[in-house]
């Protein structure tokens, strides 16, 4: 897959390796070539792809990109290459809150109240823009440099958007069951 990716990127990007699978993406760890950094490209799997529509999709990735605010991560850069839908996000280094989680088996107060506050403010900000991220997890909230940085609004709001009762009549969930509110759960 990674020399496929790069023959799809080749002017523009140099991916590098896997960072991580998920049920809707693959995400990838790559060289901008044009701006000189490191970036994550998020890859749909291509059966999602396939119901979900290039031209759909790519309109909601734009809306989710742009909120700007300083705990959602960005979205730099999106589009269709070669059959494959991706959008391009900072690399971040850090852990997710599901690997520090993982790791420890409790937070401290502090940490917790921190997270929440970020997390909560990020949510608060897209909500009053009318977005939803509809995949909130800890998977979702990366931890970098001391704060929280909600990640995935991109893929939340195409899938949502661009084909939610499509996806949800092919039996596909249009998020975590474990995380999902019941009124999500129950369709």
């Amino acid at each position: 897959m990674i020399d496929q990716l790069n023959a799809a990127f080749s002017d523009r990007y140099t991916v590098q390796r896997e960072l991580g699978r998920g049920g809707m993406a693959a995400v990838y760890l790559a060289d901008d070539l044009k701006h000189g950094r490191q970036v994550a490209i998020k890859v749909l799997h291509p059966e999602l792809a396939a119901v979900l529509g290039a031209e759909r999709f790519l309109k909601e990735i734009e809306i989710a990109a742009g909120l700007t605010h300083p705990h959602i991560l960005p979205l730099h850069d999106s589009g269709e290459a070669d059959g494959l839908l991706y959008y391009v996000m900072p690399y971040v280094e850090g852990e997710s809150l599901r690997g520090r989680l993982d790791r420890e088996t409790q937070l401290s107060l502090e940490d917790t109240t921190r997270i929440a506050s970020e997390v909560a403010d990020a949510l608060s900000y897209a909500h009053a823009r009318d977005v939803v991220h509809r995949d909130i997890k800890p998977a979702n909230i990366l931890l970098s440099g001391g704060h929280a940085l909600v990640a995935d609004f991109g893929i939340a709001r195409a899938v949502t958007e661009a084909g939610g009762n499509r996806l949800t009549e092919t039996g596909l969930s249009l998020g975590t069951p474990h995380y999902m509110s019941p009124e999500q759960a129950s369709g």
